[in-house]
């Protein structure tokens, strides 16, 4: 199995922790290194943000598999500083133009590939009839299900660290679509976020808080970026296609069916999560960002489902999106779990 790692330890220093360890306070003192390149995609867009690239030095994208580990970096560094600081960066590079122009072109292979590989499972009736379907039509691995029944403690540790490209800054991507929709579905959307942010009541915690949490009570680093290094192509994609559906309004259909599906997947997964944790005698400090889940996302999922059926009805032309959207959702999850899976089967190894 991988060894989860901080990037500016020794190999394994975390790696031998269990349940009731935390990570020490030192380590969350030590700067975190600027992500490896994965190749060349990746090492222009992290030259372009310290300073060192120049436009003609831009490498040729072309069509790609769209979880190309070097595809996924790419795009994951190029998006992040809409959202926070990436290690390595000089000035404020949020809309640098050759930043942006280069990423168009990474954007457009990511999107031509999983239109290939999403246009056959997409259901054409409408929103509240779709949607269920394309997800009790899922034959995908069951991460939950396996870290409930027999997952260890590293595996664990591993599932989460693979989760916190995306937990650690937990609803921000979906929030770029509130001012883009209107009426019903723009209410909905403003509520299910109120929600993911602890602000639809009081003494309530961010979610992505709360994950940070978990990964401390786990003995890991829950600075964003501390283990960009060690995540698969399938895990940064879970990030990046909220990304790129927040950051374009011509995506908002396919952001609010994307969101339709990961709030209607959730309750039972996060249930099992902490089951498995509480099998694995973890504190109840690590298992509150589940428990909080199974019930927020227990109204989430009623929600959702009704801001999808809503928009595709006030805007038709949006239905093909919101459709596409949802089935963005499951492939990825289902790239992401048999990544984790195949790599656990085959140990020692690590994910394509």
């Amino acid at each position: 199995m991988l060894a989860i790692h901080a990037p500016t330890r020794e190999r394994g220093d975390l790696a031998a922790r269990g349940p009731g360890d935390v990570v020490p306070i030192a380590l969350l003192r030590e700067p975190i290194a600027p992500p490896t390149p994965r190749g060349d995609l990746s090492a222009f867009v992290l030259d372009l943000l310290a300073g060192r690239s120049r436009p003609s030095a831009r490498p040729s994208v072309g069509a790609l598999d769209p979880f190309d580990d070097d595809l996924q970096l790419a795009l994951y560094c190029s998006y992040e500083p809409h959202f926070t600081d990436l290690p390595g960066v000089v000035g404020d590079p949020e809309w640098d133009s050759e930043l942006l122009r280069f990423r168009q072109q990474l954007e457009s292979a990511f999107e031509g590939g999983l239109a290939e590989l999403v246009a056959p499972t997409v259901d054409p009736r409408p929103a509240r009839t779709a949607i269920p379907a394309m997800i009790a039509a899922d034959d995908g691995p069951s991460l939950s299900r396996f870290m409930e029944r027999r997952g260890t403690w590293d595996q664990m540790r591993d599932f989460v660290v693979h989760r916190s490209a995306y937990q650690l800054k937990e609803a921000d991507g979906h929030t770029f679509g509130i001012p883009r929709l209107a009426g019903r579905p723009k209410q909905l959307l403003a509520r299910i976020q109120a929600g993911e942010y602890g602000a639809d009541a009081t003494d309530r915690t961010m979610h992505a808080e709360l994950f940070a949490r978990t990964m401390h009570a786990m003995g890991l680093d829950p600075r964003p970026h501390a283990y960009l290094d060690v995540l698969s192509a399938s895990a940064l994609a879970i990030s990046n296609v909220i990304s790129m559906f927040g950051l374009h309004r011509r995506w908002r259909g396919a952001l609010v069916g994307h969101l339709a599906v990961f709030e209607m997947t959730s309750v039972e997964p996060m249930g099992r999560y902490s089951r498995a944790l509480a099998r694995l005698g973890a504190s109840p400090e690590a298992r509150r960002f589940y428990d909080v889940h199974v019930l927020a996302d227990a109204e989430h999922e009623t929600m959702a489902l009704d801001m999808a059926a809503a928009l595709a009805t006030a805007e038709p032309t949006l239905a093909p999106d919101v459709a596409f959207g949802a089935g963005c959702a499951i492939l990825a999850e289902q790239r992401f779990a048999a990544c984790l899976l195949e790599r656990w089967a085959a140990d020692p190894g690590s994910c394509p």
